[in-house]
């Protein structure tokens, strides 16, 4: 595993701060880069191209289907679409007429709006799609031009090269589960069965999915890249060109809470376009530390993955791990602690 933080200077400069044994490792960092396909979408809403409350019918008409044509591009960034548990086969978004077919088979678990559930990867591929056709070129290749490139990150693939399938350290899960007992003596509910499940993570071992830009979860990364492409949010990003790739009000547009229903333990969920903000101080229930504020956003990944930035002390923060924790309590501990650790060190170097 690896960890690294960057911090910026009041200069503009970032210096980037090594901590692991792996430097060259990279890794599936599974929902983290969800952040990296919202911000793909806020660059068609800054060029004009795209506005939240469009309905995504009139985008995919493919996708309105089975009462899914109320469906808004905002409900598909916070996670209130209705369709959690649609299925897609990782390898089936090559193939254009199947990834249309499977939209249009999707049904509804429940009504667009008036819910949160975690929609671990369905409706990114949407938004992968709308991205595509807003654009005019592949999901990938949007990202890698806008983002990636111009950002000048290196380690971050959605959609791995086959060359850089060596550096990849396969997904290895760790520990023990807890049982039904353990929840009932601890008084909480256990964790409802999704998609997300050690099969299904150890599939990403597989050249074939890792080959795929699986907008949900799915890139391959160091946990520098991710730390410094939450730098780039930060301040806009500015560009090798110099040209500022995210303008002062996308940013605020983006990171605005648009809902607060709460998730499966009771907790307000504090989703903005893709992200999650830390809000309160039951920030460390949705995967941040008590030392970030309220303003500081980001997203995790499965198996421990973190990724964050923090406005008000301009850090951005990534741990990555293939060692995938089986015991989500001790998992989310971690991550709280290795937050905090992350703001207090990078503060105390200042």
């Amino acid at each position: 595993m690896s960890v690294r933080h960057c911090t910026a200077r009041p200069c503009g400069a970032v210096r980037l701060v090594r901590r692991g044994r792996t430097p060259l490792a990279v890794q599936c960092v599974f929902c983290e880069p969800r952040t990296i396909t919202a911000a793909a979408g806020w660059l068609l809403v800054q060029d004009g191209k795209l506005d939240t409350n469009d309905r995504v019918c009139d985008i995919v008409a493919e996708f309105g289907t089975h009462g899914k044509d109320i469906i808004t591009v905002e409900q598909l960034f916070t996670h209130t679409a209705g369709f959690p548990h649609a299925p897609f086969k990782p390898t089936d978004w090559h193939d254009r007429k199947r990834r249309l077919e499977r939209f249009g088979e999707w049904t509804l678990n429940w009504q667009p709006g008036s819910r949160f559930e975690y929609h671990p990867t369905s409706s990114m591929y949407v938004i992968a799609e709308i991205i595509e056709r807003k654009s005019h070129v592949s999901f990938e290749s949007f990202v890698k031009s806008r983002i990636i490139d111009a950002l000048g990150i290196d380690d971050l693939y959605l959609g791995c090269p086959d060359a850089e399938h060596g550096r990849i350290l396969n997904v290895e899960h760790v520990g023990d589960a807890l049982t039904a007992k353990d929840y009932e003596a601890l008084g909480i509910p256990a964790p409802p069965v999704t998609e997300v499940t050690e099969e299904a993570l150890t599939n990403f071992n597989d050249a074939a999915v890792r080959r795929v830009p699986i907008p949900g979860g799915g890139a391959v990364a160091s946990a520098a890249a991710m730390a410094l492409f939450y730098q780039g949010l930060l301040d806009g990003g500015v560009s090798l060109a110099g040209r500022k790739i995210w303008r002062d009000d996308t940013m605020r547009d983006a990171l605005r809470v648009r809902t607060d229903f709460p998730d499966y333990f009771g907790v307000p969920v504090n989703r903005a376009l893709g992200v999650i903000v830390a809000g309160d101080e039951r920030r460390n229930a949705r995967g941040f530390g008590h030392s970030n504020s309220p303003q500081a956003f980001g997203h995790g990944g499965a198996g421990g993955q973190i990724a964050w930035a923090d406005p008000a002390t301009g850090i951005s923060f990534a741990y990555c791990t293939n060692g995938h924790d089986r015991n989500p309590l001790r998992q989310g501990r971690r991550g709280v602690s290795l937050s905090n650790r992350a703001a207090i060190c990078a503060m105390a170097e200042d």
